[in-house]
């Protein structure tokens, strides 16, 4: 029997992804950064705070977020573990209306604000059209999401950054999947006068061959796809139902790809 296992796009094993919340008009110099490093992150915003001090504009959210994704993070960023679930509903459902109309297509993540999050809430986002879910800390690993819709980034950007990037780096076990998340504020490099830090992060974590550099959808999306081929039961042949290419390795050999709606013998 053919031992499969899951691959990253292009048959890489290692994920880079980053997730910055508030939108902030700082996201404009982190867009650059990640931009000239060919890094990609998920940005999540408050659809009715952009009045509200140094934020992004509206208008201005195709272009500056263009080949990243824009993501929720509710309405009015309250702490959604004190409100009643209608609340928390109308507030994710309006932040995903307002921002679709800027974007252009579906938005589906979330980040928690004030990092705020009950049983229930987590039971009602896929109905809401929200796919994952991040909540605050650092898990000082590499491993994948057990609960996408509790998912604990690697580090804050201020917590280890460049020792746990430096050790990513040095990952090559290709029997495992490893994914690196960064998250944080915009406003937090300003704060702190360190926008140096993610400076020679990207310019450490950019160009390398075995990393794919997604964001958080697109990892999910991964994920998801990868769930949905079909195997024969003894592996011998697979077919891929998504309209993505899907990657995988079979018996340790180079990873192939299997095309969108097409099947293959293993």
């Amino acid at each position: 029997m053919n031992r499969v296992y899951c691959c990253y796009p292009g048959g890489k094993h290692k994920a880079l992804t980053m997730s910055y919340d508030d939108g902030r008009s700082y996201d404009r110099r982190l867009v650059e950064i990640f931009n000239k490093n060919g890094i990609k992150g998920t940005f999540h915003l408050n659809s009715g705070l952009f009045d509200r001090g140094d934020r992004v504009m509206p208008e201005e959210i195709s272009d500056l977020y263009a080949g990243h994704e824009v993501a929720c993070h509710t309405v009015t960023h309250p702490t959604i573990a004190r409100c009643p679930l209608p609340e928390v509903a109308q507030e994710v459902l309006e932040d995903r209306k307002f921002l679709e109309k800027y974007t252009g297509y579906p938005v589906r993540g979330l980040s928690y604000p004030n990092g705020s999050v009950t049983r229930d809430i987590e039971n009602l986002l896929p109905s809401l059209g929200i796919r994952y879910s991040r909540v605050v800390g650092s898990s000082d690993s590499f491993g994948l999401p057990e609960n996408p819709y509790r998912w604990q980034a690697t580090c804050h950007h201020n917590h280890r950054l460049m020792e746990l990037g430096e050790q990513f780096l040095g990952l090559f076990k290709k029997q495992y999947l490893y994914l690196m998340y960064v998250w944080g504020h915009s406003y937090e490099f300003n704060d702190k006068n360190n926008w140096d830090l993610m400076e020679s992060f990207c310019e450490m974590m950019g160009g390398k061959e075995d990393i794919w550099y997604c964001t958080n959808i697109e990892f999910m999306d991964c994920m998801d796809d990868f769930a949905r081929l079909q195997f024969a039961a003894d592996n011998s042949f697979v077919f891929n139902p998504n309209a993505r290419d899907c990657y995988i390795s079979v018996n340790d050999q180079p990873a192939v790809r299997i095309p969108g709606g097409q099947g293959m013998t293993l």
